[in-house]
């Protein structure tokens, strides 16, 4: 399971917020291997003094980086060369957690999107170009229709976890849900109620009950 981290965090945050002591047991006990990795927020979406389409190249260079070497690392840690993958992440690491898994099904096969953001318009001034829109869930899963990736997806177990917690704004989780919907791919909508908020302790005890549950 491939942990990306916040917008303000880096790969220690899961560890330094005790996410991973959390889930302690499901990792001692052999069934997931937990791998938390940096994002590039900085260097892509969030840098302000680059162009637009600097920006959304970057992004491209991390999903690259991430299909290419973080998956590669994991699996021959693993000692699997076709291990399933699965990705994780909370608030701005359920875009990346998502958005690995839709533009890599075949590969990535679970994914825990918890309190995320999956349209990345507002940070590009207005402007658009290829490599935004295949790094933007909402545009090109609106889109989708090759058989082949579709096929994929089936495959795939997908949780959109939201809630009406404290801080939580559901709209995202439920656009997307409607998204893939429209496609016709099956995911999961979880509605957390008032345990669906924006932090970590809500998003500790989700994790905790997601990988109880196995």
């Amino acid at each position: 399971m491939i942990l990306f981290p916040t917008s303000g965090g880096d790969e220690l945050e899961y560890e330094q917020r005790g996410l991973i002591d959390a889930i302690g047991g499901v990792i001692e006990a052999g069934a997931v291997k937990a791998f938390c990795v940096n994002i590039n927020h900085g260097d892509s979406f969030a840098n302000r003094h680059a162009h637009p389409f600097h920006r959304s190249w970057m992004q491209r260079q991390y999903d690259d980086y991430v299909r290419h070497e973080v998956i590669p690392f994991a699996r021959h840690h693993c000692q699997s060369p076709d291990a399933a993958v699965w990705t994780m992440g909370a608030s701005l690491g359920a875009y990346h957690a998502a958005n690995t898994l839709f533009k890599h099904p075949d590969i990535v096969k679970r994914c825990f999107a918890l309190s995320g953001v999956y349209d990345m318009k507002r940070f590009m001034n207005g402007a658009y170009d290829d490599n935004f829109y295949f790094n933007n869930p909402v545009d090109y899963l609106a889109n989708i229709s090759d058989p082949a990736m579709l096929g994929h997806l089936s495959t795939c177990d997908v949780h959109i976890a939201t809630g009406t917690g404290p801080f939580e704004h559901s709209g995202e989780s439920y656009r997307l849900s409607q998204i893939l919907t429209s496609r016709g791919i099956p995911h999961h909508l979880d509605d957390w109620g008032p345990l669906g908020g924006h932090d970590w302790p809500y998003w500790t005890h989700q994790m905790q009950e997601y990988l109880r549950q196995g």
